[in-house]
């Protein structure tokens, strides 16, 4: 019987209840799970800022979660890339992907390799951008 390794990349920076919603709805649907911690630079790079928490940080608490299984270090903007080395069968994204020109993309992209692109549902109330403009609002007003 062949097992079916997922692959769920992030940034998992400030990490909060809609991270792990993602790692539980992912793991639910594969019987191996990657997580794919994406590091400070690429991180920098595709949002513009680094993230609060170092990378080491990040990387321990996502390996701590009990959904996951291993933890992956990214650290090439292309995901077809990450998938050479760490060969997945079903990559996880939030649903806030679906239908945009990055989620198309992916979806593109993958399918040359027979990956099968996953949207889990997105934490609407709670992110890591909402996280961080909340902590700069405390600090500004003290």
């Amino acid at each position: 019987m062949t097992r079916r390794v997922g692959y769920a990349p992030g940034v998992y920076d400030l990490f909060h209840v809609g991270h792990l919603n993602i790692l539980r709805h992912a793991r639910s649907r594969c019987d191996h799970l990657v997580a794919g911690v994406v590091s400070d630079e690429m991180a920098a790079l595709a949002k513009g800022r680094a993230p609060v928490v170092p990378l080491p940080e990040r990387l321990e608490i996502v390996r701590s979660v009990r959904f996951v299984d291993a933890a992956f270090v990214e650290t090439v903007p292309d995901k077809l890339e990450t998938w050479r080395q760490v060969r997945f069968d079903v990559i996880f994204k939030g649903d806030d992907w679906r239908g945009t020109e990055k989620g198309d993309r992916l979806e593109r992209d993958f399918a040359t390799v027979g990956v099968e692109v996953v949207y889990l549902p997105y934490t609407v109330h709670t992110s890591s951008t909402l996280l961080r403009r909340a902590l700069h609002q405390l600090l500004d007003s003290a």
